[in-house]
């Protein structure tokens, strides 16, 4: 794996049953999810399957993106005592059940909808099978 994709922290596993994380954050996307902290206050992720920016994971202040039963809770991040949840449409988590997600960071104009928009960078999933057995 590329130096610059190793996990810079892993989520702590949420779904019933299981022991082990279904997601991490980059040292740069953790870096930047910090300093967005600092403006916005707490945060969480929301991917979707949906159109427009539906591939790239959403970052919203905490409670602005309402979730339910259609939402699944796939980890929950410990940014310096604070949680940051990271869920998944029930839908898109059928097809990604698979797989473990990275959350990194790029250059270029997101989506207005999510906070780092403004910054010139974009939140983006990188994946990989998921493989329990090998933690």
């Amino acid at each position: 794996m590329d130096s610059s994709l190793a996990p810079g922290l892993e989520a702590a596993a949420a779904l019933p049953g299981e022991d082990f994380s279904r997601v991490a954050l980059t040292p740069v996307a953790l870096a930047l999810l910090l300093r967005l902290r600092e403006t916005h206050g707490r945060l969480m992720f929301h991917q979707s399957g949906g159109c427009c920016d539906g591939s790239s994971p959403m970052c919203y202040p905490h409670g602005e993106f309402l979730t339910g039963d259609a939402d699944v809770l796939l980890g929950v991040f410990d940014l310096d005592g604070e949680d940051l949840e990271f869920w998944m449409s029930r839908e898109q988590f059928g097809y990604w059940k698979h797989t473990h997600l990275t959350v990194d960071v790029v250059s270029g104009r997101g989506s207005g909808f999510s906070v780092e928009a403004p910054e010139g960078k974009r939140f983006l999933i990188r994946s990989r099978l998921l493989d329990p057995g090998s933690k």
